[in-house]
């Protein structure tokens, strides 16, 4: 593990020490940010593939590792340990991402390369987190409910997901959508790929089974056969070979070609939550249930071999190493992260030791053999484990929980003696005690963490933001705009954008800023446009330029703001028909005697009316009955 550096208050400035405290930036102080841990696996890969070395030659040939800081560059692969998975459990918590906006991460999966992490939320996003610095890269909404299931192709180029709708997604690998199914009525909770990525398979709660054609994107067959809700399936990775498990405690064994259910597993008494075949050898099945307790069947005798224990609530999920075929890790309902060793019983002081199926003198009566757990996690998560995944080579596992949070697992450097003694080992208050957490600085921690993933959130999602487009309107001759305003406006209309108008070929008018009195707007043209943008026209002029008297019992109208009265013997508007007062507003041609004076020219210039008065407000509600006591 390395860090990469941080830029500090604008400046390349990085790493520790004094130098990483802050900077200034404009004169100001800002606060530095933390190191980033990143876990690279390149060199560890260069360094083993330049001393390797074929078995019959004495295999690797590279210094060998010890318990010391300075042996870390020496670390190897788990691919370079194939006879040794203890090395490769994941007993070192490495970072915690957590989106801006928090959900539940009901699946985690590794992209087929490994360079990322994609996680799905219960909101139906699809999240991806760099599999090497651990930081947020983008975020999308996939499915409009939550999604349930997501499986990648054996030939990398296609994934699929499944959401609580039952509606199926295809996706290439930079998440383009290009098909969509609706696979289930009921929600789906598993989804598999065929070994030759031609069909899939989807488990539901409606307790049946579907094998659809990946490429025609149509239901081929329907597997019945559960009493229950379907939790879980899978397909085996090199035969025609399908596993289900319901909610009525059986697992079921099934023939993808006729749809026969070819034996039927009895060995929980509670709902099934994950069946997985292991997939370097594929000679195992693992089941977990809500008893527990989980299981590994051995498909050649087609009983179970092995059963794990140790869990104190329900098993939620599990899953199988990549390279290691004797080590299966358990999520469960607590929290906690389990790593059992198939060929170590781990057993506690006071316990029976068990001997395994093989080495009894009939396999096929003998009892399972009880493995307990080779490592522990107990405060892994806060709540439920809902998805775990390897990373393609083996050295890092990826969780998702309902806390929210996607936390990354690895194996123990050489020369770390204090991880068995950190907050998820042992839990925060022990950790306290113990001197190895501190919960102030922890609070501060994350903290951090979370302004690290709001910032890189934002940063990441740059790129996908876009110009807001409001409609605009183009103007209207007589009417100036304001040089500072972004979008024209309408009088009487506020900040509301004015419709676009559908002009002719010719184009939009030009804008004026304002009227020359000698060259009368067009009124015509004027209140076809105000039409066509469904405003209240204005009224035309009548004979000798003047403009028509409204119609009887209608206040008078004015001009729209800004706009200059035709020239010619303009005399104003006539008075209001009788029984009615004058309007709030003085008009075009009245005279004003407010302040600053009368105006010569008198219907060429718009003045502020006068403000209603409160004693005669007072007195007209008074005469309603209102605020006669006085207090």
């Amino acid at each position: 593990m390395a860090y990469e550096q941080r830029e500090y208050g604008g400046q390349g400035r990085g790493g520790g020490g004094a130098e990483g405290a802050g900077g200034y930036e404009g004169g100001g102080f800002a606060r530095g940010r933390g190191r980033r841990p990143v876990t690279d696996y390149g060199s560890t890969l260069a360094h083993w593939m330049r001393n390797r070395q074929p078995r019959y030659k004495g295999g690797y040939q590279g210094e060998m590792e010890r318990p010391s800081a300075s042996y870390i560059i020496d670390m190897l692969p788990p691919l370079a340990r194939i006879h040794h998975p203890a090395d490769s459990v994941p007993a070192r918590h490495l970072h915690s991402s957590l989106n801006k906006i928090k959900h539940p991460v009901n699946v985690v999966k590794w992209t087929p390369e490994g360079r990322r992490l994609l996680t799905a939320s219960s909101s139906g996003e699809f999240t991806l987190w760099n599999g090497t610095g651990f930081n947020f890269e983008t975020i999308m909404q996939a499915h409009d409910v939550a999604i349930r299931a997501l499986s990648y192709s054996h030939n990398d180029d296609w994934l699929i997901s499944a959401d609580h709708d039952g509606v199926i997604k295809y996706w290439q690998p930079n998440f383009n959508n290009v098909q969509l199914i609706q696979g289930h009525a009921d929600p789906i909770r598993d989804i598999a790929f065929s070994p030759n990525d031609s069909k899939f398979v989807t488990a539901s709660d409606d307790s049946t089974l579907k094998i659809f054609d990946f490429g025609r994107g149509e239901e081929e067959l329907t597997l019945s056969g559960h009493g229950w809700d379907a939790k879980s399936c899978d397909w085996h990775p090199t035969k025609g070979l399908l596993v289900s498990g319901s909610k009525d405690h059986l697992v079921k064994l099934w023939d993808p070609r006729t749809g026969r259910c070819l034996t039927t597993l009895h060995g929980h008494k509670n709902t099934i939550t994950k069946v997985l075949f292991e997939k370097v050898k594929g000679q195992c099945l693992a089941t977990s249930a809500r008893d527990q307790t989980a299981r590994v069947f051995d498909l050649r005798m087609m009983r179970d071999i092995c059963l794990l224990k140790g869990h104190e609530k329900d098993i939620s999920t599990m899953a199988w190493h990549p390279i290691h075929s004797s080590l299966l890790s358990t999520g469960g309902a607590d929290g906690a992260l389990f790593h059992y060793l198939l060929d170590e019983p781990n057993a506690p002081p006071g316990a029976p030791l068990t001997v395994a199926p093989y080495e009894s003198p009939d396999p096929s009566t003998a009892p399972a053999q009880t493995i307990y757990p080779a490592h522990k996690i107990q405060h892994a998560h806060d709540f439920s484990i809902w998805s775990l995944d390897w990373h393609p080579l083996g050295h890092i596992l990826a969780s998702g929980s309902n806390d929210r949070v996607t936390r990354f697992w690895t194996r123990v450097r050489p020369g770390e003696t204090d991880i068995f003694m950190d907050r998820y080992h042992i839990g925060e208050s022990a950790a306290e005690a113990q001197g190895t957490w501190d919960r102030r600085g922890g609070r501060k921690q994350r903290q951090e963490e979370e302004e690290q993933e709001m910032e890189d959130e934002m940063e990441g999602l740059v790129d996908q933001k876009m110009p807001p487009k409001l409609p605009g309107f183009q103007g209207i001759p007589g009417l100036p705009l304001q040089a500072n305003a972004s979008q024209p406006r309408m009088p009487g209309l506020g900040n509301v954008p004015p419709p676009p108008l559908p002009f002719g070929a010719n184009g939009p008018p030009p804008l004026l800023p304002g009227m020359d009195p000698n060259n009368p707007p067009d009124f015509a043209t004027l209140q076809e446009m105000m039409r066509k943008a469904g405003l209240p026209p204005p009224p035309l002029p009548g004979a000798g330029g003047q403009l028509p008297p409204p119609p009887p019992g209608m206040l008078p109208m004015g001009l729209p703001p800004g706009l200059v009265p035709p020239p010619g013997n303009f005399t104003g508007f006539p008075p209001p028909p009788p029984g009615m007062g004058p309007p709030p507003f003085p008009m075009l041609g009245t005279e004003n005697n407010g302040a600053g004076g009368g105006n010569e020219q008198g219907g060429s210039v718009r003045r502020r009316g006068p403000l209603p008065s409160q004693e005669e407000s007072l007195q007209m509600e008074q005469r309603r009955g209102k605020y006669t006591r006085a207090r």
